[in-house]
């Protein structure tokens, strides 16, 4: 394989279910132990290989619509008071 994008292109959801599989215990399934380097690269693949065949709410690190709590509820004005202002 020449490059990253062919390398994801030849990826199936076996490979991906391995690959994330191996990132979240950070192990192969062998049992060894994935380097520093392995598990960038294997996550890189595993988020690379999301975008092209998972919608967005499937996809490592998708934390979904959401609202600052700020928003939901009113902010007092203390510059000014309603009563001051004519």
């Amino acid at each position: 394989m020449s490059s990253f994008a062919e390398m994801i292109e030849n990826i199936t959801p076996d490979i991906y279910e391995s690959l994330k599989l191996a990132v979240e215990i950070g192990k192969w399934s062998d049992g060894r132990k994935l380097t520093a380097e392995q598990r960038e690269l294997s996550l890189q693949a595993m988020i690379a290989w999301e975008i092209q065949n998972l919608p967005e709410e499937q996809r490592t690190g998708y934390m979904g619509p959401q609202e600052c709590a700020s928003k939901s509820a009113p902010v007092p004005n203390i510059l000014f008071k309603s009563d001051a202002i004519h």
